[in-house]
């Protein structure tokens, strides 16, 4: 179907160094330039961010120092972005959160003003989230085949738990690896694996505040255990001392931790900052 425009949309995806707005920087942006008649215009550059891509990004995108070396800074692309963005609309997918924060905040450092304001977002992904809803009675219909009002009451505990398990039984039915060719769709019948798949955020306290992360060595990889897993520590995941190892911010603020236990936050983060805080002491002794 033809997108029915006033005026030209970019369409445009970014890939970065990682996901700090404030500190990452983009290495590649991509974009089809959309006009009303239906014309299409194509562009793709990669950025030097002026900084090394993280190893983690490099696998991920397959863009490497190398690559992006001898290619501009987004202070050199900024002023042909923006005469090529002026009075455009925007397209992405999730870009409303991240692409286009990211993109103006390139522009601010790069000291060229675009005014997204004046522009309107559309991002696919939430048009996804509005229109496929991902709530318990849509589950039931796509893995039960049924409407859930036609077999439960909903928003009862009892109801919504029956409910659930039927959902549970047509996840593993619908994604058993002799159902699905591909193997990033292959759910097997193994609640270690299930368990796996859904906590990949390595939290550590419910709320998140504090996470499992790769302890890395000076080369930037990830080090090993003995027995070849990967080597984990606690890091906070929010405010000043984000990314930072807890025991670390514990040695070097021990005020952090009392205010963490007076401030606002979960019992169990208390908690788990509490038995970290006590692990320590005891290794101490």
């Amino acid at each position: 179907m033809k997108l029915n425009l006033t005026k030209p949309m970019v369409v445009f995806d970014l890939e970065t160094t990682g996901l700090d707005i404030a500190n990452d920087k983009i290495i590649q942006i991509s974009y089809i330039k959309v006009y009303p008649d239906g014309k299409e215009e194509r562009q793709n550059y990669f950025v030097n961010p002026m900084k090394p891509i993280p190893q983690e990004v490099q696998e991920l995108t397959h863009i490497t120092d190398d690559m992006v070396k001898d290619a501009p800074t987004f202070k050199d692309l900024a002023p042909t972005l923006a005469a090529d963005f002026k009075d455009c609309d925007f397209a992405g997918f999730n870009s409303n959160n991240f692409d286009i924060p990211m993109l103006a905040e390139e522009f601010l450092r790069a000291g060229v003003a675009y005014d997204f304001s004046k522009c309107r977002l559309i991002d696919a992904c939430q048009i996804f989230r509005k229109m496929e809803r991902r709530n318990l009675a849509a589950a039931y219909k796509f893995y039960c085949g049924r409407k859930m009002e036609e077999d439960f009451q909903a928003h009862l505990a009892n109801e919504d738990t029956e409910a659930t398990y039927k959902v549970l039984m047509g996840q593993l039915d619908m994604y058993a690896p002799g159902k699905q060719e591909e193997e990033e769709r292959q759910l097997p019948n193994d609640m270690d694996a299930i368990n796996e798949l859904c906590n990949q955020r390595k939290n550590v306290d419910f709320a998140g505040r504090i996470i499992w992360a790769p302890v890395k060595g000076p080369d930037g990889k990830p080090l090993l255990n003995p027995d070849g897993t990967e080597r984990l520590r606690e890091e906070f995941n929010f405010g000043k001392y984000k990314g930072m190892a807890v025991v670390d911010v514990l040695r070097r603020d021990p005020g952090y931790y009392s205010w963490m236990l007076s401030s606002d936050f979960t019992l169990d983060t208390k908690q788990v900052l509490t038995r970290i805080r006590l692990r320590e002491s005891q290794m101490l002794k």
